[in-house]
């Protein structure tokens, strides 16, 4: 055999070495990725980690096993925690989710995860960006409009206690007619359209999901809110005051009928993210 014949002949066979090599870390990296999926659903996560870790080392392009690394870490994350070690933890599984949409950039699920794992590190603008992305790819969600609702609500209110309290005043939830009306213009200036958005985004989200008694308990809270940026204008907040109560009592008799459909269902087992591959 001629030297080129030779140097053909070799660039063959370790491309048939590669491909194998290569076919075998895939497959262990499924066994991997098999073996954390058991570790997570046991709830042993440090485990699961380890797996998932040794599964997308293994193969690179296995996006599920990323997606299940990203999910086993923020199961670490501890709610409302702003400590370095729990930001830490909370960047990594952010990273590992991002790597996931780079390549599937409509992967809603990850696009959520994001999204909860800014709100559990307090990180609200954050969160309600990502909140707004999974509307993007599903405008449908209801706890995509839900959350920033919420978040728009404890936003307006947090800045309407600091503006009593240096009236010595705090909220009475009826509109507050006894605070200073420059305050209530400051508030209304400022928190108006939090207000306004937090306002649509509940009702999107009761749109979607009429039975959504925590939409409608926010709901109850909006229209308080509203009720202060409505001060000077008696009627509208009667009006605005009337909608809160009659929100509280649909809420309360709504979350009624969902606590004993709930029971009549039963206990739902632990459920891994789903993913493509």
């Amino acid at each position: 055999m001629n030297g080129p014949a030779r140097i053909v002949a070799l660039g063959v066979a370790l491309t048939g070495m590669v491909l194998s090599m290569s076919g075998c870390q895939q497959l262990e990296a499924r066994d991997q990725l098999n073996k954390g999926v058991d570790a997570y659903k046991s709830a042993h996560y440090e485990e699961a980690i380890g797996h998932f870790q040794r599964a997308t080392e293994l193969d690179p392009t296995l996006s599920m096993a990323k997606a299940y690394l990203a999910t086993a870490l923020a199961q670490n994350i501890v709610p409302g925690e702003t400590t370095p070690e729990n930001l830490k933890t909370a960047n990594q599984a952010i990273a590992i989710y991002k790597e996931v949409l780079d390549k599937n950039p409509s992967d809603v699920n990850s696009i959520k995860r994001i999204a909860g794992i800014y709100y559990n590190i307090n990180d609200f603008e954050n969160a309600k960006i990502w909140q707004k992305k999974v509307l993007d790819v599903d405008p449908k969600d209801p706890e995509a409009a839900y959350t920033i609702g919420a978040i728009d609500w404890n936003e307006a209110h947090e800045d309407l206690l600091k503006l009593l309290q240096s009236a010595g005043l705090n909220d009475d939830g009826k509109g507050n007619v006894k605070a200073p009306k420059k305050l209530m213009e400051q508030f209304a200036e400022k928190d108006g359209p939090l207000v306004d958005e937090g306002m649509k985004y509940l009702q999107q989200a009761l749109a979607n999901r009429p039975t959504y008694d925590n939409a409608m308990a926010y709901l109850n809270l909006m229209y308080r809110s509203k009720a202060d940026v409505d001060f000077g204008h008696p009627d509208e907040v009667k009006d605005d005051l009337a909608q809160a109560d009659q929100w509280v009592a649909k809420a309360l008799s709504t979350r009624k009928l969902n606590e004993e459909k709930a029971a009549k269902e039963g206990p739902k087992g632990i459920t891994m993210p789903s993913q493509n591959q």
